[in-house]
């Protein structure tokens, strides 16, 4: 088990440092000259040149990223003389837009995004299992029927088409305030405000999440239930209630794994159309904005490098989860 655990870790952290480069290359060819775009109405050839100093852009793109990466673990500085200052460890840029580090946008955007991700999460992951259990253990009745139609609209909607709608019918039935949305309430001094705040863009993720979970789930222990295991089980006179529960559900949940830890780690990365339409600052949001209105080149590469960097080590948590689950994946 440590030698796969030191394997894997050992490829994150590859991946990771791959990632850096990837991101910071992708962005640094692009035909834009952000010290032109952030220059701003009067500019003029040593304005320019002069901001693209600022920016730390006057040097090779290699010698950039280099400076971008060391400084994740060391920080770094910009400007000269009195106009110096720092971005401390771990540095991901400096947004001039905004006159703040990248890492303190990320910051202050990290909270909504989190609680968004956990609620959404949680919702998801038990009406998806509830609604799969209960298809698959009245499989071909009315109940069956219903959960199918349910699957059948659920994955065929956008995820913006159902937040939409979400947001829509609270809005007629006066359930949220627009004004409100978007000011950061903490779960320990206002839970209510806090509720209030997220539970529709809870319901709108779990809704498009929750249907395809449904369909994985009922598929599974179907199939599962056919099983040599589980006939040996029902010869032993096991009642049903606890075959499903102690030994079906435990073999048929296992490949829901990969899902939710990769849908999981990408919402961490921002889920930019929810954000967007119940109006809460995440790192979706913040994104899409240095994008279209700003072309914040570092707070771009920061919450991408960040948005990559939650893939990947959820992927490394999966694996390990499988690993534990089934040590056949040890192997090799």
């Amino acid at each position: 088990m440590v030698k796969y655990l030191t394997r894997r870790l050992a490829s994150a952290i590859l991946l990771l440092f791959l990632l850096t480069i990837v991101v910071y290359l992708i962005f640094g060819i692009l035909p834009v000259d952000p010290a032109r775009i952030s220059c701003g109405i009067h500019c003029n050839p040593i304005a320019v040149a002069g901001n693209r100093h600022r920016l730390g852009l006057d040097v090779p793109l290699y010698e950039q990223w280099w400076r971008f990466f060391v400084g994740i673990f060391a920080g770094r500085t910009y400007g000269d003389g009195a106009a110096r200052f720092t971005c401390g460890a771990p540095s991901l840029g400096y947004s001039f837009p905004n006159n703040e580090c990248v890492t303190t946008a990320i910051a202050h955007a990290f909270p909504f995004t989190l609680s968004l991700a956990v609620g959404a999460f949680i919702l998801w992951m038990a009406s998806g299992i509830g609604l799969g259990v209960i298809a698959a253990r009245y499989r071909g009745s009315f109940i069956d029927r219903g959960v199918t139609a349910f699957v059948l609209v659920g994955s065929s909607l956008p995820v913006f088409v159902v937040g939409l709608l979400v947001y829509i019918l609270a809005f007629f039935l006066h359930a949220i305030d627009p004004i409100s949305q978007g000011i950061w309430v903490s779960p320990l001094s206002d839970p209510i405000g806090f509720f209030k705040n997220f539970i529709f863009a809870w319901i709108a993720l779990a809704l498009s999440y929750s249907a395809i979970y449904t369909r994985l789930t009922r598929g599974n222990v179907i199939e599962t239930s056919s099983e040599d295991f589980i006939r040996t089980a029902r010869a032993k006179g096991l009642s049903e209630r606890r075959i499903l529960f102690k030994h079906n559900l435990r073999t048929a949940l296992a490949p829901l794994l990969t899902n939710a830890g990769l849908d999981f780690g990408g919402l961490l990365g921002g889920a930019i159309i929810t954000e967007t339409i119940f109006q809460l600052p995440g790192l979706g949001e913040i994104s899409l904005k240095a994008v279209l209105q700003d072309y914040d080149l570092p707070l771009i590469v920061g919450t991408t490098v960040v948005a990559g960097a939650f893939i990947i080590i959820f992927n490394l948590i999966v694996d390990i989860g499988y690993a534990y689950l089934d040590p056949r994946v040890r192997v090799g």
